[in-house]
């Protein structure tokens, strides 16, 4: 689902409306403490201690009789108070206290800077005591500041010193001494800084459940990995028979050690053996025995030439391609199809029949295309024009300044490929609930790059080979696909004018035709019917396009389709095999995350603004809280129903719609 036009109503509530809490989630930030083996630093913990307090009306005193005079002020040792922030302990078995260092007696104080004298009260709180950590703070604005700030504004002393205590560490420490504040680093122990010098190394699949917990396991134990999918490597394939003698996945290896699939690692975890079998198998470098790092830039797949291509580099430089007033239009770089079947026919020195059907062939592979579209290639006064002369081939974000010239994969290949490399970019990049995307990282990822390599192959594609369940998940894939590219390309949209260019004009060339997100949802799975608050149709009468939508819209694909929006369905992508039933389940997930609220008290049901957006799709109301149904968890399906039984009238509210970015 998307906003394609202009929308009077997305940026507040309807008369008849009210604004619904977002269960989704409250949009606050829990300050969480990282441990040092997470980020592979060599600090561990950060103490803050409050300077000893002065005498304050002695110091001004000194000031106004005396300010030419330096101040001197002996340093006076005070009993420090120990403040337990969490009695709890950390994931490494260390309680949350650390210890207290005094200040060196035989450094020389800082001073402060003078001040105007100025009564103050005892009970005054910290941020009033401690003025350059609170301006420290808010200039940095920093995660690691604001979790300061939440620390130290639950401690308020009358006159004391604030410590943070560990007593477990007793290592040697940094100082760092700011105006109010001393930061004291503590050096991680030898013990503690026990590093794994070796490399966890793991073979996998796309949409592999084993593969998928196996990652999640070394996530949350801090380690850090190599992952090899052999979905988008697949000349690793090889390699995963000879190391291991069979083609399963996953294969663990520690080192050059094969230590097995999740069977083994899990059997290992339970016994307590994990460990030490880390510690025998890691303690040393990596050796050049181990499976390589997958190396960014190089492709396994060698590209075939077309047979064709031969003949249209001919045909390029010896057309007369030039702008030529067709229908009382201007017509930019034509040629004459009768032009194009002399030329093949001195190339090849063949008969005209031949030459008939090297042009025909050459307009089935997209080489070339009518200027309006009424035909492939026929004999006559006809106009044509290749494919990167097309007015809408450099708006193409699957276009690098000349078209793939390759020999065509053929759609069911790459429908294939398309859905393995980006399930296996969510699994690498997007958090387990599939609600944040990092796509700052999936920018640089090699998965990504042969992504991009994947989508020009897209430009001359067969897509009527494709089966009704094949097109139904290649569109929604190549949808949600094409979303992650353009938040790349493009950003998120902010306003209504960027939301054109997100769903309308960022577009890829697809089997010699142009496709945008608006295409894709509104022109092929909802079979040409109008966007939102649009007044004309995606395809006119005779597009070729027309030919690959389905006949019957399903409403279910609404639930598909991830716009990169919060309030949009997370982003999933579909095998031809199971589509229906993944659909079903997109939409189950979707309502049980917040797509539909009741209020008994009220009569009230608050439904997703996906529906009164595409209502053309569901129906009547009534047909739609029916409908609805069939995707209800038990709870809601029950107030549902009995909201139905008593016949009275139910009030329907839309809820507002979030569209800011899913990261």
């Amino acid at each position: 689902m998307n906003q394609i036009e202009m929308d009077p109503e997305q940026h507040g509530v309807d008369d008849d409306q009210k604004k619904i809490p977002n269960g989704g989630g409250n949009g606050k930030v829990n300050g969480t403490a990282v441990s040092g083996d997470q980020d592979g630093g060599e600090f561990s913990d950060v103490e803050m201690e409050k300077s000893c307090e002065e005498k304050e009306e002695q110091h001004q005193d000194k000031e106004d009789s005396n300010p030419s005079s330096p101040d001197v002020s002996e340093n006076h040792d005070t009993d420090a108070k120990e403040v337990n922030l969490n009695p709890q302990t950390n994931g490494n078995g260390h309680n949350h206290y650390i210890p207290a260092i005094k200040a060196q007696v035989h450094l020389p104080k800082p001073e402060p800077p003078p001040q105007p004298k100025a009564e103050r009260s005892q009970s005054l709180s910290m941020a009033e005591n401690m003025p350059s950590i609170g301006k420290y703070i808010r200039d940095r604005s920093s995660t690691f500041s604001a979790a300061i700030i939440k620390r130290l504004s639950s401690l308020k002393e009358d006159n004391g010193d604030f410590i943070v205590k560990n007593d477990s560490l007793n290592f040697e420490a940094t100082e760092f001494k700011i105006p109010g504040v001393k930061v004291i680093v503590k050096l991680k122990g030898e013990d503690e800084r026990q590093e794994l010098k070796g490399r966890i190394t793991f073979f996998t699949r796309s949409n592999c459940r084993d593969c998928t917990a196996v990652r999640k396991f070394f996530r949350e134990k801090g380690l850090r990995y190599v992952e090899i999918n052999i979905d988008v490597f697949p000349k690793r394939a090889k390699e995963l028979v000879e190391r291991t003698g069979s083609s399963e996945v996953p294969q663990i290896f520690f080192n050059e050690h094969l230590l097995g699939g999740l069977v083994t690692l899990n059997s290992l975890r339970n016994s307590g053996e994990l460990d030490k079998r880390m510690k025998e198998l890691l303690g040393q470098k990596c050796p050049e025995e181990a499976p390589d790092i997958t190396a960014y830039g190089f492709d396994d797949e060698e590209e075939e030439e077309d047979e064709l291509v031969g003949i249209v580099k001919v045909l390029r430089q010896s057309l007369p391609i030039q702008d030529r007033l067709i229908k009382m239009k201007i017509i930019k770089n034509c040629f004459a199809g009768a032009d194009m079947v002399e030329a093949i026919i001195h190339h090849l020195d063949c008969g005209r029949r031949k030459g008939i059907e090297t042009a025909k062939r050459l307009a089935q592979k997209h080489f070339i295309h009518h200027v309006f579209g009424e035909n492939d290639f026929e004999e006559g006064k006809h106009f044509y024009r290749f494919l990167e002369h097309e007015p809408f081939i450099m708006g193409c974000f699957n276009f690098r300044t000349s078209t793939n010239d390759s020999e065509p994969k053929s759609a069911s290949f790459l429908a294939d490929r398309l859905t393995r490399l980006m399930s296996a970019i969510l699994e690498a990049y997007a958090s387990d609930d599939r609600l944040h995307v990092n796509y700052y990282a999936i920018s640089k990822s090699e998965e990504f790059r042969r992504y991009l390599n994947l989508a020009r192959d897209l430009q001359r594609v067969n897509l009527q080979s494709l089966t009704p369940d094949e097109r139904l998940a290649f569109f929604l894939n190549l949808y949600n696909a094409m979303v992650i590219h353009a938040v790349i390309s493009i950003g998120h949209p902010e306003g209504i004018l960027d939301k054109r260019a997100f769903f309308c004009d960022f577009q890829y060339v697809v089997g010699g035709y142009p496709y945008s997100l608006s295409i894709i949802e509104n022109g092929i799975l909802r079979n040409n019917r109008k966007s939102p608050y649009s007044l004309i149709r995606p395809f006119s009468n005779g597009d070729r396009r027309l030919e690959l939508a389905p006949t019957k819209v399903n409403p279910l694909i609404h639930f598909g389709l991830c716009n990169g929006t919060r309030s949009s369905p997370t982003v999933r992508f579909f095998t031809p095999q199971g589509v229906e039933g993944e659909l079903r389940c997109a939409t189950r997930e979707y309502f049980q995350r917040g797509g539909i609220e009741i209020n008994l008290d009220k009569r009230t049901v608050y439904l997703t603004r996906i529906i009164k957006w595409f209502s053309a799709d569901f129906g009547q109301e009534k047909d739609v809280l029916k409908w609805v149904m069939s995707y209800l968890d038990a709870t809601r399906s029950g107030l549902l129903t009995h909201l139905l039984a008593d016949g009275g009238p139910i009030n329907i509210v839309y809820q507002n719609y979030d569209w800011s970015g899913n990261l």
